[in-house]
């Protein structure tokens, strides 16, 4: 009896530490709610460009933009369009018309709630340009008040003008409805060079918009309506 007295005690005691020792221990509950992220290639057009046109009577152009995300908050990302601006201005007429595109990356800085899609971006941007400038009409500058200023009417154009510039580039984007997007974004543009006419100089380079005499620094602006098409999820 005192035997079975000491075993029972022995066995009380072990069963009510390992009670105590599971009573004490936190169980970690697993996080079963996940939220897949979208991969694939989202193309759309700036629609700033055409609302340009259709307001403005010396301008046209269109873009069409595109972008593929390839890490959770970088995508790779292109501009490919067409412009073509008309100067009449009282001692200038020209036109410059052209191509270009810009290719780089962008940076999603904003971190979305679960089931949304939207985001904060910066990136940066190189962009080339190929176009060719008409000098219309122009007027000789004169000092001599006696005489008016004579009036040049002899349509010139220089073919196989490039540019190139390097832009930096934010905005924001919204999922305003199932993989369709609207967004807007500013551009700060430096040029790293230019092929510029004999005797003439580059008033417009599409792709950069209008340049300055002593200045290589251009700015931009864009609207853009874009669909993703999704080719695989994370």
């Amino acid at each position: 009896m005192k035997t079975l007295r000491i075993l029972l005690f022995f066995i009380s005691t072990v069963l009510i530490s390992n009670i105590s020792v599971a009573q004490t221990e936190t169980i970690e509950p697993n996080d079963t709610i996940t939220q897949p992220i979208k991969y694939g290639l989202r193309v759309g057009v700036d629609i700033s460009k055409p609302i340009r046109s259709l307001l403005d009577k010396d301008y046209s152009g269109f873009e069409i933009t595109g972008d593929f995300r390839f890490r959770e908050k970088f995508y790779l990302a292109a501009e490919i369009g067409n412009e073509k601006k008309d100067y009449f201005e009282p001692n200038l007429n020209a036109s410059t018309s052209g191509s270009y595109i810009k290719l780089g990356v962008d940076y999603n800085a904003y971190n979305n709630w679960l089931g949304l899609n939207n985001a904060i971006f910066t990136g940066l941007r190189y962009g080339a340009s190929s176009f060719k400038q008409e000098l219309l009409a122009y007027t000789i500058y004169t000092t001599n008040q006696t005489f008016p200023t004579t009036a040049i009417v002899e349509p010139q154009e220089f073919t196989g003008l490039t540019a190139s510039w390097v832009e930096f580039i934010a905005g924001v984007k919204t999922e305003i409805y199932k993989n369709l997007y609207l967004s807007i974004n500013v551009q700060l543009k430096r040029q790293i060079g230019e092929k510029t006419p004999e005797g003439f100089d580059n008033l417009y380079i599409p792709g950069f918009n209008k340049t300055y005499d002593f200045s290589e620094f251009g700015v931009g602006y864009g609207y853009t309506v874009s669909y993703l098409v999704p080719i695989f999820t994370k």
